[in-house]
């Protein structure tokens, strides 16, 4: 294992939105950046100049932000190694160029450079596939600069890492099969190459490999679904490692400890959308009263809910327990911020279907009037006296109540919710 001190970076092209399998890459090369006490590098591959838009680079940003991937350099940072934007690093090609062709290790065919390929096996020792050979290769020799003067990704992807000492290669199995083009480019330069690491690609619940059009694809969509960002990151470790510990559901700082890229699995790893939402749900239900009120009030609010009421963090409280995302808050909660609720429909028809029901109600708002102790414990109390009054169980008094104080059938506790609503 090198003795440099470990320098990762996360690569990423500004043409799209900010993959779940990019994310996961990412996540791998901090995790493995923090473990060793390294250095995280973002750098932005963003010589495709017709694909490139802004809105795609701010993706990636915001998308790394949110999930807590703060890079140590890079874009809005700064660093000693930098430019860290392709785009800016030509004069830097141009010159590796020149040493490459001096070394005679380059011709030019129609326009196009071309690099003279060494034709002789290549071994690639990688830290989750083991030592991988390939053959001498009877490809044609690989252009390295086009016609109109653009380099490829190859020639920038490991000029870049000589320049910016990259120490380890965290990256998706799908690039494996052109690391032998790498690792001779870097020969020829005289450069041993980082330590590689391929990782299992990310599969759809059908198996296949996950496209832009399945659930989850996006991370943007995490932030919109109302996911918590731990939650994403303590699951997206999950894909394709299984930390040394006896529990899933492990904070940051565990994490960190924990990861080894030697322990990464060999087998792809499939995505369950359903596991994301239960460890989220975990999340949630550890959340403070504060802290689960600042997450969920930018969906309240699109929901036309204001927080401003004092009980508003007691409110989400009592429904926490039966939520999974922060965007299913508002439907449960929204009877207790407007007098206007709306009613089941189904369940008004079926209540009004037996007449004892209003009588039931009645006796209960007649009682509740007269009773001075509005704590939990008080209306509680007030339940059991009215049933006992009308020769019934409190069992059939609370559902009628849940619904003429919510409009629905499911949610918190009776008491819980006339306590909150207040007398």
């Amino acid at each position: 294992m090198s003795t440099l001190p470990v320098r990762v970076r996360f690569a990423p092209s500004p043409t799209g939105y900010l993959h779940v399998g990019g994310a996961r890459t990412a996540l791998f090369n901090w995790l493995y950046a923090r473990n060793r006490g390294g250095k995280f590098i973002l750098r932005i591959e963003d010589t495709d100049e017709a694909r490139n838009t802004p809105e795609a680079m701010a993706a990636i940003f915001d998308g790394l932000r949110w999930l807590g991937l703060d890079w140590d350099e890079g874009p809005e940072i700064g660093g000693e190694r930098g430019p860290y934007f392709q785009s800016q690093r030509k004069s830097i090609y141009d010159d590796y160029l020149a040493r490459l062709t001096a070394a005679g290790r380059t011709y030019e065919d129609g326009g196009a450079v071309r690099f003279k390929f060494s034709r002789q096996p290549i071994n690639v020792p990688d830290l989750v596939c083991g030592d991988v050979q390939f053959a001498a290769t009877e490809e044609p020799d690989m252009t390295v600069r086009r016609p109109d003067g653009s380099y490829i990704f190859h020639f920038c992807n490991v000029v870049d890492d000589i320049e910016m000492g990259i120490t380890h290669v965290i990256r998706g199995e799908d690039h494996l099969s052109n690391t032998w083009k790498h690792t001779d480019l870097f020969h020829a330069f005289g450069k041993h190459p980082p330590r590689y690491a391929h990782i299992p690609l990310i599969l759809n619940p059908s198996g296949s490999k996950m496209s832009k059009r399945d659930e989850g694809a996006a991370v943007s969509s995490y932030i919109q679904d109302g996911y918590l960002p731990d939650a994403v990151f303590n699951y997206l470790c999950l894909l394709g490692w299984t930390p040394r510990a006896e529990k899933e559901k492990l904070d940051r700082a565990a994490l960190i400890t924990l990861f080894e890229v030697s322990d990464v699995h060999s087998a792809n790893a499939r995505f369950d959308m359903e596991k994301l939402k239960w460890f989220n749900a975990q999340y949630l239900r550890e959340m403070s009263p504060d802290e689960l009120l600042a997450a969920a009030t930018p969906f309240l609010k699109t929901a036309g809910i204001s927080t401003d009421a004092s009980f508003a963090a007691a409110a989400l409280q009592s429904v926490k327990e039966k939520v999974s995302l922060l965007t299913e808050f508002p439907g449960w909660v929204h009877f207790f911020f407007r007098e206007d609720f709306p009613f089941e429909a189904d369940a008004v028809t079926k209540l009004k279907s037996k007449p004892e029901n209003k009588v039931l109600l009645e006796a209960a708002a007649a009682h509740f009037s007269t009773f001075a102790d509005w704590s939990e414990h008080g209306i509680h109390k007030a339940i059991e006296e009215v049933a006992a009054l009308q020769s019934v169980k409190p069992g059939v008094l609370m559902p009628l109540l849940r619904f003429a104080l919510s409009g629905q059938t499911r949610g918190p506790g009776v008491t819980t919710i006339a306590n909150l609503a207040g007398k």
